[in-house]
């Protein structure tokens, strides 16, 4: 139903104009704006325009109501915040109140992106080695200089050769304590539109990777030239190296001439893609996570972890939230882990408004111990995730971002409570 006529009401009465004040003003009789005002007559084109005119407003919020993109940003900020709205007149504050809808919106944003962070450093603090041996280096640092300080400043006196040891060891102290610290600063007080700051290799090659969406064109058969990485760590480094030379294997077994027309055909199905190449799945999953950004590919994430479950590789999806620490274990590659050589495929459900649906597949391969077949064998899981805008399915998986991130109480295998206030009923 066409509510034209109801959204220049409710402006006139918000601007405290009278129904005869407002049809003189555009030339028309009081007894026709009341028709339109209650939507029985239809109208556009010029008598609109002149409504806007008179009531100051943009023709198109009186012609198509508040932005749908506004409006659905507004309902997600009121489910995560546990109070009771008035949801089904959240289109009319839109439009009556552009500016306070905006900004509701950009507070939740906001918010929303305050949590994520805190989340992302409380993650790193709980989970992060290297964090905690930066910060026991500062701790030590501080309680070395303390004890040489006390030393010196005490009242038996020190001759002077061991004052120049201890004034030594104090500078050097200092040097380590400055050096440490300036890396925690950048660590934790990263700008806002800075990329994250890395305590670990991991991160630090995922990082480099992510600038061409872990596509690595100087590996494939025809060596392109390419960007390069970003100034990683030797152990970074070390990753990096380990990356491309499975990557070049891939590429060489699966040319870009060969898979792109495959995937496209296949409408990015790696189990369609596996049975027409006759490839690995999980070396085909490889490969569509890591097409080039200008091929028609839809964003592809990429999962892949050992027998522990523990993350060796992440590329995310666009609005996934995933994190290597304290991933969801309704993720159907812990599935695969249990079943090795067998493909898993589901769909899976995130939380939101509205709800991120992802087609997963996941395979985990048994790769014999290089030492010989007296030591356990190792297993390697590996999942693609690509979005879904198709309805939810039957038998779609709801899996989360992990516990602490999840607003699904009644999880049957939720691990601990949300770290966070999340009210969303699901």
């Amino acid at each position: 139903m066409d509510r034209t006529g109801s959204r220049i009401r409710a402006r006139r009465l918000d601007a405290k104009m009278a129904q005869r004040d407002l049809a003189q003003s555009v030339g028309i009789s009081a007894s026709y704006l009341n028709l339109i005002e209650h939507d029985r007559r239809r109208i556009g084109g010029k008598l609109l325009t002149q409504l806007a005119a008179a009531l100051n407003l943009d023709p198109a919020l009186l012609a198509e109501g508040a932005d749908a993109g506004l409006v659905g940003r507004m309902r997600a900020a009121a489910s995560q915040t546990g109070q009771t709205v008035e949801a089904a007149q959240t289109s009319d504050l839109a439009g009556r109140y552009p500016g306070w809808a905006k900004l509701i919106a950009a507070q939740a944003d906001r918010i929303a992106a305050l949590e994520q962070r805190t989340q992302m450093l409380e993650d790193r603090i709980t989970h992060d080695p290297a964090l905690a041996t930066a910060l026991h280096g500062v701790i030590s640092a501080v309680t070395s200089i303390q004890s040489t300080a006390a030393i010196l400043t005490g009242e038996s006196k020190v001759d002077a050769d061991w004052q120049a040891r201890f004034h030594r060891n104090i500078h050097d102290d200092a040097a380590r304590l400055a050096q440490t610290s300036a890396a925690l600063i950048a660590y934790f007080d990263a700008p806002a539109n800075a990329p994250p700051v890395s305590l670990s290799p991991l991160e630090e090659a995922e990082q480099a990777l992510s600038r061409t969406g872990f596509h690595r064109p100087a590996q494939e058969p025809d060596g392109a030239q390419a960007a390069g990485d970003l100034q990683v760590s030797a152990a970074a480094a070390g990753l990096l190296a380990d990356y491309d030379a499975r990557y070049r294997a891939d590429a060489a077994a699966l040319p870009l001439a060969t898979v792109l027309p495959a995937a496209k055909a296949a409408q990015y199905d790696p189990l369609r893609v596996a049975a027409q190449t006759g490839r690995p799945l999980a070396q085909v999953m490889r490969r569509l996570a890591a097409l080039p950004a200008q091929s028609d590919a839809p964003p592809l994430g990429l999962l892949i972890c050992d027998a522990a479950g523990v993350v060796r590789l992440l590329k995310p999806v666009p609005g996934a939230g995933l994190s290597r620490a304290g991933l969801c274990p309704l993720w159907p590659i812990f599935s695969a882990l249990g079943q090795p050589g067998r493909a898993v495929a589901a769909q899976a459900v995130l939380p939101g408004t509205p709800d991120l649906r992802l087609i997963c597949h996941a395979i985990a391969e048994v790769i014999p111990h290089p030492d010989g077949p007296h030591l356990p064998p190792l297993i390697e899981a590996t999942m693609l995730l690509r979005p879904d805008d198709g309805p939810a399915a039957a038998a779609a998986v709801p899996v989360g971002a992990g516990c602490r991130l999840c607003p699904r109480s009644a999880c049957p295998a939720r691990r601990e409570p949300a770290s966070v206030s999340l009210s969303m009923t699901l």
